[in-house]
């Protein structure tokens, strides 16, 4: 497993071009038709633009910082100028999220194929399970050798006991086998409990099954701030999906607000269309009239979100890998109340950093609001220990210098 070698508070670590480890890699020509040694490539394959820009953009800097050229294969919508922008080489593919018959998922896998042929890049690094698996089997058919995938959680296949889960759990376990135990294929888990039962379960080598929790938060970007005044306000940041645990969240409201306890609740995000299990903005607005809650709509601004806010909530019942949302709010010094599942249980430590509460139950998560709401000295003493465990554990430093260590293991090999 890379581990750190080094602290959040230090300045981040990098190397140049210069300093990069000497690897055999594919010639180019240059202006002279001389053979020079070309540049290591890695292609980032990811779902959404949104998502590469918000959660993984240090890894990719890292890469660039060590010479390498990087390429993002994703949907491109909004964000191609911004991708552009940091150096790298966006390339639209159409989003893997997206539902389909197996017409539909062969030529997904088949415009992958040409997409890695096209390419032919050094490293390939997948980002959360569907990428995992369609970038897989199309570096294994392309003839790619260096392969990482990261589990940003295992989702409904592996969270829910619904029959439709059991079967596709039936279907991917010996994909999963097949494909992420080929040689050069690495697994990169964001918490102990996937890494765990993905080792129970034999699908990935030991030697090739790492732990690196998270993707990182920017300490200077996310620093320390001072509670505001007012009345104690607990926020929900993220996508408005029924499995994160956002109608409990107002169920939460409903019953606090019938004990008389002086807590604003606040959503801040917003529905996601693309996803069959997201709220919709009708139901955000009818707990507005009800004066359940307030809603903030989606922000950029997440530090300035929790300038305003006391406490941050998310009480999720998906597997998460290691949440965000979380991470900021913890930056930023606020107490965390999240639902005990894998992902949040990495970050919250019970009575230490915040509350774990158990799924699907609002009373509970009405319970620990309230106690915490009443408390300042406990909502300080948390946020003040949830800010050291990011500068330990969580930050951007700490997160590249393990992703540095292990892409060099994976490259020099």
């Amino acid at each position: 497993m890379p581990t750190s070698t080094g602290s959040c508070l230090e300045p981040r670590v990098g190397c140049s071009p210069e300093q990069a480890p000497e690897r055999p890699f594919a010639c180019a020509s240059d202006e002279h038709g001389t053979s020079v040694p070309r540049r290591p490539r890695v292609l980032y394959l990811v779902t959404e633009d949104w998502y590469f820009t918000s959660h993984r953009l240090p890894t990719a800097r890292l890469a660039r910082d060590l010479g390498w050229e990087v390429v993002v294969a994703t949907n491109l919508d909004r964000h191609a100028d911004a991708i552009r922008a940091e150096g790298f080489r966006p390339v639209h593919v159409p989003s893997l999220r997206r539902p389909g018959g197996p017409l539909r998922q062969a030529a997904r896998l088949i415009r992958l194929i040409r997409l890695y042929r096209r390419e032919a890049p050094d490293l390939v690094h997948h980002i959360a399970l569907v990428p995992a698996v369609f970038g897989a089997a199309a570096a294994l058919a392309a003839g790619t050798r260096r392969s990482v995938a990261t589990l940003t959680g295992l989702g409904f296949a592996f969270a829910s006991d619904r029959p439709r889960a059991r079967l596709l759990r039936m279907v991917l376990r010996p994909v999963l086998r097949l494909l992420l135990s080929r040689p050069g294929s690495h697994v990169v888990f964001q918490n102990a409990d996937d890494r765990d039962l993905f080792d129970r379960l034999k699908l990935v080598p030991p030697d090739r099954s790492h732990l690196i929790r998270g993707s990182g938060v920017d300490i200077v970007r996310f620093p320390s701030m001072p509670e505001p005044g007012g009345t104690v306000t607990a926020i929900f940041v993220g996508r408005f999906l029924r499995d994160k645990g956002v109608a409990e969240v107002a169920e939460a409201a409903r019953l606090l607000r019938a004990q008389g306890a002086p807590v604003r609740i606040v959503l801040v995000g917003k529905p996601d269309s693309r996803s069959p299990g997201s709220l919709t903005e009708a139901d955000i607005r009818a707990w507005e009239r009800e004066n359940l809650l307030e809603w903030w709509g989606h922000r950029s601004d997440i530090a300035d979100v929790w300038r305003g806010g006391h406490i941050a909530l998310l009480p999720s019942y998906r597997g998460e890998g290691l949440p965000k949302s979380l991470l900021e709010a913890a930056s930023c010094g606020r107490p965390m109340i999240a639902t005990d599942v894998p992902g949040c249980r990495e970050i919250v430590v019970p009575s230490k950093t915040g509350f774990l509460v158990p799924p699907r139950d609002a009373a509970a998560l009405a319970d620990a609001i309230a106690r915490l709401a009443a408390d300042g000295a406990l909502r300080r003493r948390m946020g003040e220990d949830a800010r050291r465990s990011v500068e330990r554990d969580f930050c951007d430093a700490v997160i590249q210098q393990q992703t540095r260590v292990l892409y060099e293991a994976i490259m020099t090999a």
